[in-house]
């Protein structure tokens, strides 16, 4: 979603993160992320998915190990390739966007333009909180021209080679604006807030921000995918009861205070699938796009829907945002200490005059980046526990292990299946797609011990096509 772009770019220039918990999958691997409480997962259809590993599924007594391999092995060498190599690329991405940051920081602190910004908001006004907006409007135009061309080939150019994107230019163009005037609103707000608090509180600011960043993730978190979202995509109530009947009766045995399903016409924008149940306060909704429809049997939806589920019964929004509130915190403790130091050093060359100076905005904007940066293995995998605790969930709600590993095989499509353990680490904010088929056989062999009945719904997918 081009929103979850600027959202994630106000929260980098605002020192927030944003990070996505995401249904199976994400959609920029291990970047920033608190996006939404819930959002989508990737799927293409890879042809045989489960073929080979259909003679283990008929035995009584199922190795998970050798199970999950025969899982893996079905997938074809050369997509095998082309999603590894669409989602190692995406390891460069996360420096080339750190660098892009830190880059404009330079450019605006060096060259004095953040101050000339300044000069010209304080010859518009003598108040503090216009010049502040002022001020704001002018750099998030100024970062969004400058990161353009990486933000293009990210999201666009590179998306359509792998196969990722149904937009023409202008369609997505249009929704990149559409998303820039989102941002212009609520990060001039959020700077409005956050330089009162700097102007109020010189020496203790970095508390009281840590709240008012708080504060403005959980609006983003819990408000975005309510109000914000419906901007850019069509929702409907679905009109298949066979698919959201099933849906409806695991929402009730697990309270979740819903009446109807929704559909989302995302397949005008992009191949990938995504779901969710988001909100709060009687806006809660469970919504699937329609290229989760097409492309994913019944037992496939029941698994993600029950995975999304699961983030909403665990409430992992809280919780993210409890963990995002001590990130925050510790990462403005820092940035006070850094900044004041660079001011010290640089503050007449850049004319940067204090904390309470919008001009100094690119080096809180530089260091914070960087702290993100740093930070990367640490936040992937605070996101990737509660990944892992959904995906158990799931399984235990939906009971489809097999439904279960044709989704992880399915988002091998644009994330490697296979990685490290070091890579996982790093660069996974979700388990990986050997990871979540082990968990799903090791499910299926322990209820098979039980005394279940080995066959399962999915083990056919071509049967059970809606």
């Amino acid at each position: 979603m081009p929103v979850k772009k600027f959202l994630v770019l106000i929260a980098i220039l605002a020192g927030l993160v944003i990070s996505s918990i995401s249904v199976l999958s994400d959609e920029i691997p291990a970047q920033t992320s608190i996006q939404s409480a819930t959002s989508g997962a990737t799927v293409d259809k890879i042809s045989g998915t489960g073929n080979d590993s259909v003679a283990l599924q008929q035995s009584t007594s199922l190795d998970p190990a050798a199970a999950t391999q025969a899982w893996l092995d079905s997938v074809p060498q050369d997509k095998r390739e082309k999603s590894n190599a669409y989602f190692e690329g995406g390891y460069w991405l996360i420096l080339w966007n750190y660098l892009v940051v830190a880059g404009i920081s330079i450019l605006l602190l060096s060259s004095r333009i953040s101050a000339r910004l300044r000069d010209f908001s304080e010859r518009l006004t003598r108040y503090k909180t216009p010049q502040v907006a002022c001020y704001s409007v002018m750099y998030l135009l100024l970062v969004f021209v400058l990161s353009f061309p990486l933000n293009v080939y990210e999201h666009f150019f590179r998306e359509h080679q792998y196969g990722l994107v149904t937009q023409s230019f202008p369609a997505w163009f249009r929704e990149q604006l559409i998303g820039l005037v989102i941002t212009l609103i609520a990060g001039t707000i959020f700077f409005i807030v956050l330089y009162a608090v700097f102007r109020r509180a010189p020496k203790t600011w970095w508390i009281w921000g840590t709240g008012v960043a708080v504060v403005f993730s959980f609006v983003l978190v819990f408000i975005a995918p309510v109000f914000i979202e419906p901007l850019f995509n069509t929702y409907k109530p679905l009109a298949k009861p066979e698919i959201s009947e099933p849906i409806l009766a695991m929402a009730r045995a697990n309270e979740i205070p819903v009446k109807q399903v929704f559909e989302v016409d995302a397949s005008r924008q992009t191949t990938r699938v995504s779901a969710n149940v988001s909100g709060f306060l009687g806006t809660t909704r469970i919504a699937l796009n329609d290229n989760l429809l097409k492309q994913c049997t019944l037992p496939e939806i029941r698994e993600v829907m029950a995975h999304e589920m699961g983030h909403y019964v665990l409430n992992h929004g809280a919780k993210l945002l409890t963990y995002l509130g001590i990130f925050i915190l510790i990462g403005f403790a820092l940035t006070r200490i850094l900044f004041d130091s660079a001011v010290r050093r640089w503050g007449d060359r850049w004319g940067v005059r204090g904390i309470a100076d919008p001009a100094g905005l690119p080096l809180l904007a530089w260091i914070f980046c960087t702290l993100l940066f740093l930070a990367t293995p640490l936040l992937n995998t605070v996101v990737r526990v509660t990944e892992r605790e959904a995906d158990a969930f799931g399984i235990n709600t939906a009971r489809e292990p097999d439904g279960m590993a044709e989704v992880a095989l399915k988002l091998g499509a644009y994330r490697k299946l296979n990685p490290t353990p070091l890579e996982e680490f790093i660069f996974y904010d979700h388990p990986s797609g050997r990871a979540r088929i082990r968990m799903a056989m090791d499910w299926k062999a322990a209820n098979l011990s039980a005394g279940e009945s080995p066959k399962s719904e999915s083990q056919n997918p071509k049967q059970n096509e809606q």
